[in-house]
């Protein structure tokens, strides 16, 4: 006999799954309102490194650097990489956020615009320099196109770089002033009108006094709509609060859990465990688990979770293996909805699991730590896999916080 709760289930998956299908979101086009050019300069880079959490994450640090050296940052596509393609593919920074939104912070103009209206006059070809720390070749050169996806970056842009400026050893930390008059008086903007760099200007993972930042990224409209849409289907059925968990299993995950012997504060762990490991320092056998947690135990800390907040459903975002069915045996007896976006959509799964009354993330992940910010800003818990809230360990205190 079919359990009516799983008819349910099928009934909501199918009619979302079509919904999804016919809400397909547009991408943008560039502005037709020609922009007015910035006497002061622009700062340009390629988000070269690895997937949206991190990218996300050198974005805040690029935004406030080009806010220090007083030059309109020029929002570069986001860098995806999606199966059966061997090149990158470049999607446009407003197909996922609000520009208007960045305004309020410093000046922003997206890339594409500036390609299209500004940068034959004010970045010519003859005058397109490549920035980087160092050379990454034998030549002395940026190498600003070589290799995937810095070449389809670009690319995608139509932009050829004539030379390379390597500006080490001055650095992108804008905490000290000295430093910004330096870049101002190295790199004038009468002299360089574009500062384009091959990788972002900015420190992974995002440092503490940019993290801030996040509050200016807000999901465009056709993020929201989609992810309002999903969760408004779920409680037709499901009405009450949710918890939203994100799982990382996949293989490479695996093998970057391995890590963490040699590197304790891997990726996003300063969020846990803080940039010096001054806010928790478990030992190794523990940050482990935490990268990487059992079936066991993902399960256990779901179900307190629910329990604890009473919830109705569990929303879960995973690059790999969702465990729907070790959750759904679990929680079913209780009536309790386990579901997951009938296709691949990150930005859905970050806006989702942003609205969640209870979010459960990895403390390594830069997925999870974009949530997280985003969560800080509405002052919504965060709980971790192997820890409670803020970094008190899970089996000692989630049975004591009545917020959960």
């Amino acid at each position: 006999m079919i359990n009516p709760a799983m008819q349910n289930c099928s009934a909501i998956w199918v009619t979302w799954f079509l919904l999804a299908l016919s809400q397909l979101p547009t991408v943008l086009t560039s502005s037709t309102t020609q922009p007015t050019p910035d006497p002061s300069g622009y700062v340009a880079f390629c988000p070269c490194m690895g997937r949206f959490g991190n990218q996300a994450d050198q974005f805040l640090g690029s935004l406030s650097f080009a806010k220090a050296l007083n030059r309109t940052l020029l929002l570069p596509p986001w860098v995806e990489y999606r199966t059966g393609e061997l090149r990158s593919i470049q999607v446009p920074f407003k197909t996922y956020f609000k520009v208007e939104a960045l305004e309020a912070f410093h000046r922003v103009l997206p890339i594409e615009t500036f390609m299209e209206f500004l940068a034959a006059d004010l970045w010519p070809p003859a005058n397109r320099i490549s920035f980087c720390y160092r050379s990454r070749n034998n030549n002395g050169d940026c190498a600003a196109k070589q290799g995937n996806p810095f070449g389809p970056f670009w690319d995608s842009l139509g932009v050829d770089f004539v030379a390379s400026e390597t500006y080490g050893p001055l650095h992108y930390d804008i905490s000290n002033h000295d430093v910004i008059a330096q870049w101002q008086e190295r790199y004038p903007p009468t002299q360089y009108r574009v500062l384009a760099f091959t990788g972002a200007p900015a420190a992974f993972p995002v440092q503490k006094h940019n993290r801030h930042l996040q509050g200016y990224l807000e999901f465009a409209d056709n993020i929201v709509e989609e992810a309002n849409n999903f969760i408004y289907y779920i409680r037709e059925n499901y009405a009450g609060p949710f918890v939203g968990i994100h799982l990382r299993n996949g293989a490479d995950w695996r093998n970057a859990c391995d890590l963490i012997k040699d590197a304790p504060l891997l990726f996003a762990g300063p969020q846990c465990f803080g940039y010096r490991g001054e806010i928790f320092n478990p030992p190794l056998d523990d940050r482990r688990k935490m990268c990487l947690p059992s079936k066991q135990d993902v399960v256990f800390q779901v179900e307190e979770a629910v329990r604890k907040l009473g919830a109705r459903w569990v929303f879960v975002a995973s690059d790999h293996d969702h465990l729907l069915p070790e959750l759904k045996f679990v929680l079913q007896k209780d009536n309790i909805m386990v579901a997951r976006l009938p296709r691949n959509r990150p930005l859905v799964d970050l806006a989702i699991l942003s609205r969640a009354n209870i979010f459960i993330g990895n403390c390594f992940s830069s997925f999870s730590a974009f949530v997280k910010r985003h969560r800080d800003i509405e002052s919504l818990p965060t709980l971790f896999w192997g820890l409670g809230i803020e970094g008190s360990r899970t089996n000692e205190s989630v049975g004591r916080r009545d917020e959960l």
